[in-house]
């Protein structure tokens, strides 16, 4: 699809892989909407990048998606890509006295759940467009799951689930294509509790979802994610050891 001229909504794009996304697509000649829950993140990520808009909001709120669905319709209306980018992780083994339950709803509500509010309500105005998408940031752990994020990798297993599922809809019914953005670990903040610094650069990440929107490729498997899902073809055992050694 075509990647440039076109009008950008990235959540979480204050800081990590959603902050070189907006980078990127702002260089490469879109008009870029970030959002996140910190306004002081989103002032600093916007006077780093020229011409990047923001709008406070928290992804996990029903209020905050109805105003940020509000003022896309009256601001944006030319809105032709959505990213869900917004993430959430906590690094505890299930079967442990650690509050897993609650971890575990505030990860699906963030890295599924709330997904699937946003888009619900943004379809609207991207089934306007001559050409749409959206996109779907899961993850490795989609396809082998970490023992010590059990229920993030679950998240984005039922992530993953679902965008497939959409994708099939909606190229029935209209001309949104649904992509889905599958990074290995990336060296992040938000991944810093979890081993971050050995992870790839986010500025590949943002580069690979570039491509792979040009090129259609609707399930981006980024870095070690590719080597991982070939081998979760032939043997799952394998790429669960694999992904916990």
């Amino acid at each position: 699809m075509n990647t440039t001229g076109k009008t950008i909504l990235i959540t979480g794009g204050g800081a990590g892989i959603g902050l070189q996304m907006a980078r990127l697509f702002s260089e490469k000649g879109n008009k870029v909407i970030i959002t996140g829950r910190t306004e002081n993140t989103l002032k600093e990520a916007a006077a780093k990048v020229p011409g990047l808009s923001y709008i406070v909001a928290d992804v996990t709120s029903e209020s905050d998606i109805l105003g940020l669905a509000e003022q896309i319709e009256k601001n944006y209306p030319d809105l032709s890509v959505l990213i869900n980018n917004a993430g959430q992780a906590f690094v505890h083994q299930s079967g442990e006295i650690s509050g897993g339950f609650g971890k575990a709803q505030a990860e699906m509500l963030t890295n599924y759940l709330s997904v699937i509010r946003l888009s619900e309500k943004l379809l609207p105005v991207l089934g306007k467009q001559p050409e749409a998408a959206i996109v779907n940031v899961s993850s490795i752990a989609a396809f082998a799951s970490n023992t010590v994020l059990t229920t993030y990798a679950a998240s984005k297993a039922a992530l993953h689930s679902y965008t497939q599922s959409l994708r099939i809809i909606l190229e029935k019914t209209s001309a949104i294509k649904v992509f889905e953005l599958m990074p290995p670990l990336v060296n992040t903040e938000f991944s810093k509790e979890i081993g971050g610094i050995n992870g790839i650069a986010p500025e590949e990440v943002a580069a690979a979802l570039w491509d792979g929107l040009q090129n259609e490729t609707y399930e981006i498997h980024v870095g070690k994610t590719a080597e991982l899902y070939k081998i979760f073809l032939s043997s799952p055992q394998e790429a669960f050891r694999l992904m916990n050694a």
